[in-house]
């Protein structure tokens, strides 16, 4: 097992078996990453891995069409296609709920 801390969601730890999809873990833990498509397309669960960046598998071809080189050296990742090895903590940039609000698709991004 491999333990994920969702730093943006009060430092909240939990445990996963190892080669598990960030996004899956953060969805079946209630760890809070944000999300949308859950499949690559939107850049929505663009996260930061804050410590632990060795323990991801490699950047897919989808996560290059939102991020860019600096973004990947900063450890920015798409929590959709990132797979964990190993022990990892994440943030990110919290959503403003007004902003959704105001969306027609505001339902699908709190989901």
């Amino acid at each position: 097992m491999i333990e994920v801390t969702f730093v943006t969601n009060n430092n909240k730890t939990v445990t996963a078996p190892e080669h598990s999809n960030l996004l899956r873990v953060s969805l079946r833990e209630q760890g809070g990453i944000p999300f949308k498509c859950g499949g690559g397309l939107c850049g929505t669960c663009k996260c930061k891995i804050e410590k632990g960046l060795e323990n991801t598998d490699a950047i897919k071809a989808k996560e290059r069409k939102h991020l860019t080189d600096a973004q990947f050296k900063d450890g920015y990742r798409m929590a959709c296609q990132t797979f964990l090895n190993g022990n990892v903590s994440v943030s990110w940039e919290p959503r403003n709920p007004a902003n959704l609000k105001s969306r027609p698709d505001s339902n699908l991004a709190t989901s």
